[in-house]
């Protein structure tokens, strides 16, 4: 019962992710879509209204209604994958807990807005001098970041050697 109370724990905190991206997407729409820009750091971070068809940095922007509904399907999809391997994780693995619920929330939140809307909102607008990096949501940032994590673990996770003995009864892996 405590195994999954903890993994209810952390769908809470997706679903906190979830809200927050929900909300600050209406925020943008409500202030940002027809009261222009919000230089935040001058040259650097800016709030501005955008709109995405397509998926990551606007690919497959052109697919019209067939292609929302293609989109949606395999980000669907994806989701019951990561939930698939959320619940079948083990308690103790937070760091893969973690990651799995950051891009559950990321990943739900933008087919939430692809199928109410026909485009997911984006309002992070950064830049260095003549770099302008695509703009992008908290859903967004939430599937990198789950993603980075889901990478770091492939690095830092230690698993016994060949030749080094098992320690009975314990089956969940070490987060290093």
């Amino acid at each position: 019962m405590r195994n999954i109370s903890w993994k209810i724990g952390y769908l809470v905190a997706a679903a906190a992710v979830f809200m927050l991206d929900q909300a600050s997407k209406a925020w943008a729409a409500k202030s940002l879509k027809f009261g222009g820009d919000v230089e935040v750091i001058p040259g650097v971070l800016n709030f501005a209204y955008a709109t995405n068809t397509g998926v990551a940095f606007s690919m497959f922007a052109g697919g019209g209604e067939s292609g929302k509904w293609l989109l949606s399907a395999l980000a669907i999809f994806a989701s019951g994958l990561v939930f698939y391997f959320y619940w079948r994780t083990p308690r103790g693995d937070d760091r893969i807990l973690g990651a799995l619920s950051l891009l559950l929330a990321g990943i739900i939140g933008n087919v939430f807005d692809r199928l109410r809307l026909g485009y997911v909102v984006d309002f992070i607008d950064v830049q260095f001098g003549s770099w302008h990096y695509p703009t992008f949501n908290v859903a967004d940032i939430a599937i990198c970041t789950g993603a980075g994590l889901l990478i770091l673990d492939m690095f830092l996770r230690k698993e016994p050697k060949e030749d080094e003995p098992v320690e009975s009864g314990n089956t969940e892996r070490t987060n290093g």
